[in-house]
């Protein structure tokens, strides 16, 4: 797994939480909720880089904590793609120097947008300059946009750069799009769009140890009640320690031939033969296989076991050409 530091974030990023520490003046910050940090996001993340090159200012991002759905919406949290643990180890990843996260509340959600500009890009975080998509909304009600953001910073100095969407296959990129395939079981399309393998994280817990009497021991991982992965059979690979990665086949769901059950991602790994229970493990998803299906036996079940074994072994030979962010 990627090297974690205080907090859950990269080594060498330095994380700036509602204005504590205080953060240089001159900065050149995207400005975004960046969950999935997918090509979209990384083109931007790009410009910042290079802008920030040329200005002598640091590389940095503006994001926000929890993802705003959840204080408009806490009845339907949003599917997050990467928590902000993952979310600050693969800004690091994608060459940033700093990130500043704001507590995303009512207070933050009822500023004006000239107070936005002035006071937390202007005064507080004196940026140099920001990178915004060109649809970027803000401020109370999202009353602002990019031509008032032009206009308020002008004053303040603050030079703006906003862009278009990244596109790929017909339609823009975008962590919803993302969200949808993944629920759809399109790992694939979700991949393309990522740029890297979707993955998660979690602490393997004990379970009924059924896996284990059919042959399949498994590494079980109870995801966010909120993850809308498609119930399903899935070609994986696992981080389980360091310089450790190993091949598996991953069922996501609620275990239909036995008792529908609360959902779990239960995980048999390739060619190992411990225990990983209490260990944190990554996993990251290659290829859908199949939907989850209820079998009349668990003879029927374990000969198909065998069959999605077989089938993801041949997905782990194929190079995807797509970054593993879970090492190996």
């Amino acid at each position: 797994m990627p090297p974690r530091g205080q907090d859950g974030r990269a080594p060498g990023l330095a994380v700036c939480r509602d204005g504590s520490p205080r953060p240089a003046p001159g900065a050149v910050a995207a400005i975004g909720n960046f969950d999935g940090l997918h090509r979209g996001h990384q083109h931007m993340l790009g410009l910042v880089r290079d802008w920030a090159a040329r200005v002598g200012g640091a590389a940095a991002v503006l994001t926000f904590e929890p993802h705003p759905r959840d204080l408009f919406r806490p009845e339907d949290p949003s599917f997050r793609l990467t928590p902000e643990p993952v979310k600050l180890r693969l800004l690091e990843a994608f060459g940033m120097d700093l990130a500043f996260v704001r507590r995303f509340d009512s207070a933050l959600a009822a500023t004006e947008a000239g107070d936005f500009v002035a006071g937390l890009l202007g005064h507080e975080l004196k940026l140099a300059g920001v990178v915004v998509g060109e649809s970027f909304r803000f401020g109370r009600a999202r009353t602002g946009d990019v031509d008032f953001l032009r206009r308020a910073g002008a004053s303040l100095g603050l030079q703006v750069l906003a862009e278009p969407p990244v596109e790929m296959e017909g339609a823009p990129v975008s962590s919803s799009r993302i969200r949808a395939a993944l629920a759809a079981g399109d790992v694939a399309l979700a991949n393309r769009l990522l740029g890297y393998r979707w993955f998660v994280e979690g602490e393997v817990i004990h379970g009924e140890k059924r896996g284990r009497t059919l042959g399949f021991p498994t590494a079980n991982m109870a995801l966010p009640a909120s993850c809308r992965l498609a119930h399903g059979i899935y070609a994986v690979r696992a981080a389980i320690g360091p310089g450790r990665v190993a091949a598996g086949v991953a069922s996501f769901g609620r275990r239909p031939t036995f008792d529908d059950g609360a959902p779990l991602l239960e995980t048999f790994l390739f060619d190992v033969d411990e225990s990983l229970y209490g260990r944190m493990i990554a996993v990251e998803l290659l290829d859908w296989i199949r939907p989850e299906e209820r079998f009349g036996s668990a003879e029927d079940l374990v000969a198909r076991m065998q069959v999605d074994a077989d089938q993801a072994r041949a997905v782990a030979t194929r190079a995807d050409g797509h970054r593993s962010f879970i090492g190996g």
